[in-house]
């Protein structure tokens, strides 16, 4: 359990709290790179942090990201022209560039009137398929994201991202938590076409008590967790949480391993970006398609990125299949299985309520870490921050069998760490 002002203090992340204030530190997942396909296309809306912005490229194909408010008489920029390296507000004509420095007001043309006017603006970048954005004080902006799938070729990976309709840190809590794999999941295991065939897949569904042990990391935590397997070995599945939103899941087999990047929209939605990897090879049609028709943690989605699952469709929830065991929750594809039990807690889970057990260490541990990070950033603005340096980024999930009697983090040492050409560790 959770008191209110912690909870509070771990879900709030607008201007000025705590943790939005962490937040504003990393480099963000904020746009698919096939949002802002080219120079002076359509410009998109973009909440973050509960902050309402605004998405363009100029013309000369320069990213920007600005308040999406005109600072004459607060109208939605949204509706401008994007035309001539900069939006212009089709109410009177005032024009603003990527940075958000105001460039014309028609009314005033000789006045230097403009020169007085900016609007709020923050740095993008582009690396992996996904625009980044930073948000945080320009003299600490840290180093360009690292991640692994983000540094491939395009080919070995893909992305996708979805809207879920409840507070960032119950969807991030449900990543780090993978005893409910057994449970939850059981059917997508052998059904699944990124998930199936893999001998893995045993191991989880024979033992149903998952033994976990947490151990800190430099970027955040590794969360074990052990399952009986075959003579004097466990099986191991090892999952690293990187501050502050990142999950990576073990793989199985061959097949891409995935994970996610929970993002505040505000305090009661948040972004779910999903990707899946090979850091080996090229991903093949057929793990393409499966991915873009839902498989995996993928998801379905509208021209909005707002699942076709969703609250006010039940999920199209099956009772059928549920009775039948083909689905354990009666609610098809493992991303929206998930994000159903996540939104049913509401948008903000009263965490003074709960009740949790053994294997929600990891759960704890990471509550505990992120509360602590903000109060010392808050304290000390100069705070060395988990997960900034791009080699807490370069971070592995594994999957293997270890003899008993050795901790898997001496058992594994050599397969937490990403490096080019190097096999994940996956059964």
């Amino acid at each position: 359990m959770l008191k209110k002002e912690l909870n509070d203090l771990a879900t709030q992340t607008g201007p000025g709290t705590p943790m939005g204030n962490l937040f504003r530190r990393y480099w963000l997942p904020a746009l698919m790179s096939e949002q802002l396909l080219g120079p002076d296309c359509d410009p998109v809306r973009l909440e973050l942090l509960s902050e309402k912005m605004l998405a363009f490229r100029d013309t000369e194909g320069k990213l920007g990201l600005i308040d999406e408010f005109c600072a004459h008489r607060g109208v939605s920029l949204w509706f401008g022209r994007n035309e001539q390296n900069g939006i212009r507000c089709p109410y009177h004509g005032w024009k603003y560039d990527v940075n958000g420095n105001c460039t014309e007001v028609p009314s005033e043309p000789t006045s230097g009137y403009c020169e007085r006017i900016k609007l709020k603006s923050y740095p993008m970048v582009e690396r992996g398929g996904v625009i980044w954005v930073y948000m945080g004080p320009a003299d600490k902006q840290p180093p360009l994201p690292e991640w692994e799938f983000a540094t491939l070729p395009l080919e070995h990976s893909y992305m996708s991202k979805r809207v879920q309709a409840s507070n960032w840190l119950q969807a991030l809590e449900g990543g780090i938590d993978s005893s409910h794999v057994s449970f939850l999941h059981s059917a997508s295991l052998s059904r699944d076409p990124l998930f199936k065939g893999a001998k893995g897949n045993e191991y989880n569904l024979n033992d149903l008590s998952p033994v976990f042990e947490v151990v800190e990391a430099d970027g955040g935590l590794l969360v074990g967790a052990r399952r009986n397997a075959e003579d004097d070995q466990y099986y191991w599945r090892i999952t690293p949480w990187v501050m502050p939103s990142f999950t990576m899941v073990p793989p199985r087999g061959d097949h891409p391993v995935h994970g996610h990047f929970w993002v505040p929209i505000n305090d009661h939605a948040c972004w779910t970006w999903s990707f899946d990897y090979h850091p080996t090879r090229a991903l093949t049609t057929a793990e393409v398609d499966a991915m873009k028709g839902g498989a995996s943690i993928h998801v379905k989605v509208d021209e909005d990125y707002v699942p076709l699952q969703r609250m006010d469709n039940d999920y199209l929830m099956d009772r059928k299949a549920q009775r039948e065991g083909s689905l354990y929750s009666g609610i098809e594809g493992i991303g929206m299985q998930d994000a159903s039990l996540q939104e049913s807690m509401g948008a903000i889970q009263d965490r003074t309520k709960e009740n949790l057990v053994s294997t929600d260490n990891g759960i704890i541990m990471a509550r505990q870490r992120l509360i602590k990070t903000a109060r010392a950033l808050a304290e000390n603005p100069d705070f060395a921050l988990p997960g900034l340096d791009p080699e807490h980024q370069k971070v592995r999930s594994v999957a293997m069998l270890i003899k008993r009697g050795v901790h898997y983090k001496e058992g594994a040492k050599e397969h937490f760490k990403s490096a080019p050409g190097k096999p994940h560790s996956s059964v």
